[in-house]
């Protein structure tokens, strides 16, 4: 009786083999197919300026492909909310509080004055600091690099610490220089700290006579560029800020019309006419951007991520000004530079 029964169920194992590898393979089939029907999971990203799309666009294109690198394709796992100030101050608050209302995952911002903005409109989603001229601690946005604290986190370009070596380059490529022009912007307390305490300092180190004057807004640059006409410095030191980075071009030309060595914090200005720029390499800034987007929509929090400065500096010189503009940049100052225009 025992072994009619093992022959049955042993015969009947054999039949039923067949049909339950094949309900198997539906049945993963099926699973497979209802995992790829689910959507996948779209961070969304606010992205806020205080320029517009044009001038903006080398940067957000550069984070874009640096966010590719690591996986986030826009359309694809992730949408980037993009809203431009244009200049307007009196929009700053009311383009970071539209971004809180569409509950974007993270905000990116650069300007001292718009982080400022974002962190009054929300206290819980993160902010990504994209490289502020101005020393966040200094300027209250964050407790320590180390422990940001809050929900602000990102990069700091310490554009006024690198203010001294950028006069000490400019001195050095044009030994004659005596008398610099400086620009500085009211609104900008980046600026005006950089101008008011950090370069005197290399200006006497160096034996510079510093010219400043004030700008409060893009209607300002004729009369001061009047005034200087008058003035007849020897070169021309143009500071960061979202101000000159929006006549970035409108600065240039004036000084090569008028003959001025000018430097820059970004090589932007001297791809477009300027004599030199020295200052953080964008390009290693927008990996280190997405670094921060990655860490943060993977479960870190702001405050434990600690707020990075630049490692990687570019000098450019742009030759064709300088031959246009009479000046002989000395040998041992192009061969330090990292990228020669000609």
């Amino acid at each position: 009786m025992t072994a009619g029964i093992r022959q049955l169920a042993a015969g009947n194992s054999k039949k039923l083999k067949p049909v339950l590898c094949a309900l198997c393979a539906m049945l993963l089939a099926f699973c497979v197919s209802a995992s790829a029907q689910q959507p996948k999971k779209l961070s969304r990203i606010g992205y806020l300026s205080a320029s517009d799309p044009a001038r903006e666009s080398t940067r957000a294109e550069g984070i874009r492909l640096a966010l590719r690198e690591r996986g986030y394709i826009e359309g694809h796992n992730i949408a980037i909310e993009y809203r431009y100030t244009q200049g307007k101050v009196d929009r700053s608050s009311l383009l970071a509080a539209e971004l809180v209302r569409l509950k974007v995952d993270i905000i990116m911002v650069a300007t001292p004055r718009l982080i400022r903005a974002t962190m009054n409109a929300t206290k819980t989603i993160p902010i990504v600091m994209m490289g502020s001229g101005t020393d966040p601690v200094v300027a209250g946005l964050i407790e320590s690099l180390a422990r940001p604290g809050g929900n602000v986190t990102g990069l700091t370009l310490l554009s006024e610490e690198l203010g001294g070596k950028r006069m000490e380059l400019l001195k050095e490529a044009v030994p004659k220089l005596s008398r610099v022009a400086v620009f500085y912007e009211t609104g900008a307390p980046g600026t005006v700290v950089e101008v008011k305490e950090a370069l005197p300092v290399a200006a006497r180190a160096l034996g510079l006579t510093l010219l400043p004057w004030e700008v409060r807004a893009a209607n300002d640059f004729d009369r001061v560029f009047a005034a200087l006409n008058e003035e007849r410095p020897d070169g021309l030191y143009v500071p960061s800020g979202p101000l000159f980075r929006d006549n970035r071009k409108r600065l240039v030309d004036f000084a090569l019309q008028s003959r001025l060595p000018s430097v820059y914090n970004n090589r932007a200005a001297a791809e477009v006419g300027g004599l030199m720029s020295y200052g953080a390499d964008p390009a290693d800034n927008y990996l280190r951007v997405a670094y921060f987007v990655d860490k943060i929509l993977k479960g870190a929090k702001p405050s434990d991520l600690p707020v990075e400065q630049p490692t990687k500096f570019e000098l450019v010189i742009n030759l064709k000004t300088a031959k246009q503009i009479g000046v002989i940049i000395p040998q041992k100052i192009l061969a330090r530079a990292d990228r020669v225009l000609k």
